[in-house]
């Protein structure tokens, strides 16, 4: 990844930090830190160069910070912030408020913050070229080649004693263009941080040990280690933001700010920055192609997975994108969020929950809807919990987003044209041709990222020979949603609409407080299609209310799915339907012990459904 490609504009002047201080030996020394708070002073111990930030930050003016080890959405009514959190072993984020602006600022503070150590960069990888090309074993994994870059990086530097006179000496050795493709073969990574390496390794003046080793301050060797990891290895500039678990969404819309969107703190901008579009362009370009999907100006455009799972989008060039080449970035959790989670959140009730769970296990076909980043798929993965723990999954994507906790699971992605071999028409496989060969597979569900074309009609092909089918879809309410199903390029026939289930309306809302939450606005059972009127009859099961966000069951007593379909399927007779409800109201009680148990995470809550699966509590009509 580039190094010289970004700047940082920090929103304040620095402070000139004090050469008396050792913040890399006797930290106590420094008055800053005997007035941090005990958590504070944990952090500086294992992470000097935030003690450095620190003394740089003008405490005077803005105070010292609050230092959190999680934040709480209850930090949302903060007038001003002014904190720091870390996001992992070397990265802190610190939020300062911006006074003139809605969009509060985002301070990642890295280990080689503060340092301009890229002068140095030259000496120190052709030193590392000359070492790897005597390495007989070649690391496999990133963690492997982090190692091995971490190892020899401490052979080649030494960190400069107290008081050492050292004499200057030119560093720089004899650089073949072959031991270099040797090496970049080697760490699958960009070892050219300067264009003109050998110029600028032949002018600079470094001091080193009488056996060659460069010799640094404790700051620089700090600092290059973290930045020859995170250039070479991870991704770069980005590593603060995908790192930070906080963030859902990274974008840069062409020369300026990096912009984030965060899950306690909403929009705010980072002190990290694109000057010049050249660079912005050099960045996407080795950006695409690090994830392995390089890009030109005769195919400006990339839609494609980090490595980390997240979704990235780029567009290259100005003859696309006028403000200069743009990304953006759709984090993903490590850990899916659960129905708890969802609940915690109003997103949903216990009640819509159980309702659901019932549906789900017994086989209903259902679409999440909504507008973009509506939090669809969020919620599809979270009711996947529901699904019985001994189906066979099918889950079909463009980019790999769900997380199923079933072990019997077959994910399958598809390909772009040209990134395959043997598999026809250039190496591409759709999400029409997956969904095609999941039906051979004898799936008990099957699962689409999102329906947009054509796959649509082997969807609900699917759903008509019985195969449950859960998807996401772009429309922001039920009739939207059948025009599209009944249009190009879906173009499902009208008969065929009510073999889906349910729809789940979602959308991001807007709280008189001015918060933008996620709300399921209402939740749908399709009954039928009229061929004399032309129109479909939907009842609505919940609807959002408003005023006092909360969710209302006003379908109870006339569902068609519980007593037309499940009860039917189960044997309960007519005069007995009417229980079906009470078995919603058991599973609400069920999640809400579940809950106040403690079971809030993905994985807990379906491993403990599956226990009370087992355990036969969960019989309807016994």
């Amino acid at each position: 990844m580039g190094t010289l490609s970004v700047a940082i504009n920090l929103p304040f002047k620095p402070e000139k930090l004090d050469d008396s201080i050792d913040i890399y030996g006797d930290i106590e020394s420094s008055t800053l830190y005997k007035m941090l708070p005990e958590n504070a002073k944990e952090y500086v111990k294992t992470s000097p160069h935030l003690l450095e930030y620190l003394h740089t930050f003008p405490v005077n003016t803005y105070g010292i910070p609050l230092f959190l080890s999680e934040l709480k959405k209850d930090l949302r009514s903060m007038k001003t912030w002014n904190l720091i959190y870390p996001v992992n072993e070397t990265t802190f984020v610190h939020i300062l408020p911006d006074p003139d602006d809605v969009r509060n600022f985002y301070i990642p503070i890295e280990p080689s913050f503060l340092h301009s150590v890229y002068d140095l960069m030259p000496v120190i990888e052709g030193k590392l070229i000359d070492l790897i090309d005597g390495l007989e074993n070649d690391p496999r994994t990133d963690q492997e080649r982090a190692d091995v870059l971490k190892k020899m990086f401490s052979t080649i530097a030494v960190v400069k004693p107290k008081n050492m006179d050292l004499k200057q000496l030119t560093g720089g050795d004899k650089e073949e263009q072959d031991v270099k493709s040797k090496l970049t073969t080697f760490l699958k990574t960009d070892f050219t941080a300067q264009k003109k390496m050998k110029k600028r390794r032949s002018s600079i003046n470094v001091p080193v040990t009488p056996d060659g080793r460069v010799i640094l301050t404790p700051e620089e060797f700090r600092a290059i280690e973290y930045l020859l990891i995170r250039d070479k290895i991870d991704m770069g500039a980005l590593k603060p933001f995908l790192s930070d678990s906080y963030i859902e969404d990274i974008s840069c819309d062409g020369v300026g700010p990096i912009f984030i969107e965060h899950k306690i703190f909403k929009g705010l901008k980072s002190v990290i920055e694109f000057k010049v579009s050249k660079e912005l362009d050099e960045f996407v370009v080795k950006l695409a192609e690090k994830i392995k999907r390089p890009i030109t100006y005769r195919s400006p455009l990339v839609d494609a997975t980090l490595p980390d799972g997240s979704r990235i989008n780029i567009v290259y060039g100005t003859d696309v994108s006028r403000h200069g080449s743009n990304f953006t970035i759709r984090k993903v959790n490590e850990i899916p969020l659960s129905v708890m989670n969802i609940i915690e959140s109003g997103g949903l009730d216990y009640t819509v929950a159980a309702y659901l769970w019932i549906c789900i296990e017994y086989g209903m076909s259902m679409f999440v809807s909504g507008e973009t980043a509506s939090g669809k798929t969020t919620t599809l993965n979270a009711l996947t919990t529901f699904i019985p723990p001994e189906n066979k999954i099918v889950t079909i994507e463009d980019t790999p987003e769900l997380n199923i906790p079933h072990r019997n699971w077959v994910r399958e992605v598809a390909l772009a044209k040209g990134k395959g071999e043997g598999t026809g028409a250039g190496g591409e496989v759709t999400m029409f041709d997956l969904l095609k060969a999941a039906l051979r597979q004898r799936p008990n569900q099957i699962l689409v990222g999102e329906i947009r074309g054509v796959e649509g009609a082997v969807a609900f092909g699917a759903m008509q020979t019985g195969h449950p089918v859960m998807s996401t879809f772009h429309a922001a309410s039920v009739e939207k949603l059948i025009q599209r199903l009944c249009g190009d390029p879906i173009n499902i026939p009208k008969t065929y609409v009510d073999n889906l289930n349910l729809v789940l309306i979602q959308s991001a809302v807007k709280r008189p407080d001015g918060q933008t939450v996620r709300r399921m606005i209402s939740l749908n059972e399709l009954v039928g299609y009229n061929p004399e009127t032309g129109g479909f009859t939907f009842v609505g099961m919940f609807i959002w209310e408003p005023v006092s966000d909360t969710f209302v069951w006003t379908g109870k007593g006339s569902s068609y799915l519980l007593e037309n379909k499940i009860a039917t399927m189960l044997g309960i007779p007519d005069a007995r339907k009417a229980e079906i409800y009470d078995e919603v109201d058991k599973r609400a009680k069920i999640l809400e012990r579940l809950h106040k148990a403690g079971y809030v995470k993905f994985w807990d809550l379906f491993h403990m459904i599956t226990k009370i699966k087992k355990q036969g509590l969960l019989t309807i009509g016994a």
